[in-house]
């Protein structure tokens, strides 16, 4: 294993891959990783998927299979990424068992389309959680104003959640909040808290992508000496407000009953300007009992070129909020920047869905008419 990789995970940051493919899983790369990299946990979104389901032949076989069978192509769509998501499970589940229950989670995501509809977020998390039937899942949630409500409705129910899409502060309190809930009316159901785990997706470079080019539209000699460090500022005052929220008697009364945090995770850590150093959105943001998610050409830049110096988040809080008042200062206005990024994001999974159901359907008809 890289020395950078784990003096990281010595600090407290567990290492998730961004990425799942059938491609992954049947070569034992995801083992490999597993092995070599110390990753601990997978992450999956409809982007990835699509991706994955656009290369090479690796789900050739399934597809004929579904093709034969005359199933819808929605139908073929959870078929084929449950698959994916519960050998990746399975291939993960002894870390979840060595790290009882931290760790060795894999996450799929509900559809996009219902991000703004409750009701139905939650009967598609109840029905993935049927689907995949493993203990080391996590149902990713988007923490739009109506995927709150669905967070804790489905924590609820027993299940555990990943809460992606997270931009503002004021949105992280809310699903803080929302866990809590959650939890409380979990344990009223008569659920197993300790066996219930979450984590929420605090995303840092598209933070940065977006207020950089607001800066750059100012063009003052102030507003571009504040390029590049947002995603930072903002995701170091996030941790901030966990250790406040996580520090209250109502998170006490849970941890007493047997709970364990919802562990902040730094999502969208692939660095998007070039200029920009490969591993700044993971040496940046160390603390303890965080999760980094990582593309995998991020994981590769931290084994080789890392510099991990222990906690980079709680000793810089002070220098995160002189940050975020400077761009306040200079114009950026910190609500519509965080509002534009959770419609984009919404948006760009919807358009990625249906790029994934395209791909399915095409493939399907070519399968049926050869069969």
């Amino acid at each position: 294993m890289s020395d950078n990789l784990k003096r990281l995970s010595d600090e407290g940051v567990s290492i998730w891959l961004d990425d799942i493919s059938r491609e992954r899983l049947r070569t034992g790369n995801l083992e490999q990783l597993v092995k070599d990299k110390n990753v601990v946990g997978v992450t999956s979104n409809p982007t990835i998927f699509a991706k994955a389901l656009s290369k090479g032949d690796a789900y050739d076989d399934q597809v004929r299979d579904l093709a034969l069978r005359g199933v819808t192509v929605e139908e073929a769509s959870r078929a084929i990424t449950t698959y994916d998501i519960r050998w990746g499970c399975d291939v993960l589940r002894p870390v979840f068992d060595r790290t009882d229950g931290l760790d060795g989670k894999v996450s799929i995501e509900v559809d996009p389309r219902l991000a703004r509809d409750e009701g139905k977020t939650v009967a598609e998390a109840k029905a993935l959680w049927w689907m995949v039937d493993r203990p080391n899942l996590f149902i990713k949630i988007p923490a739009t104003e109506q995927g709150i409500p669905a967070i804790a409705s489905t924590l609820a129910e027993g299940i555990s959640v990943n809460v992606t899409l997270i931009f503002s502060l004021e949105r992280y309190g809310k699903v803080i909040d929302a866990f809590f809930e959650g939890l409380e009316r979990a344990r009223q159901n008569g659920h197993d808290v300790s066996k219930i785990a979450s984590v929420a997706s605090f995303f840092v470079s598209r933070v940065d992508t977006e207020i950089d080019k607001r800066l750059d539209k100012i063009g003052s000699d102030e507003a571009k000496a504040l390029r590049s460090k947002a995603g930072v500022a903002n995701a170091r005052l996030a941790y901030a407000l966990y250790e406040e929220k996580f520090g209250t008697d109502r998170w006490k009364a849970l941890k007493d009953a047997g709970a364990r945090p919802q562990r902040p995770l730094w999502a969208s850590t692939g660095v998007k300007d070039p200029n920009l150093p490969p591993t700044l959105y993971v040496d940046e943001l160390i603390a303890p009992g965080t999760v980094n998610t990582m593309p995998e050409g991020t994981l590769d830049a931290e084994a080789e070129k890392g510099d991990p110096q222990g906690d980079a988040v709680t000793p810089n809080y002070g220098d995160a909020r002189a940050h975020m008042e400077a761009l306040k200062n200079v114009g950026v206005d910190y609500d519509d920047v965080v509002k534009v990024l959770e419609d984009e994001g919404v948006d760009k999974f919807e358009v990625s869905w249906n790029e994934m159901l395209g791909t399915i359907q095409r493939e399907l008809e070519a399968k049926g008419a050869n069969a």
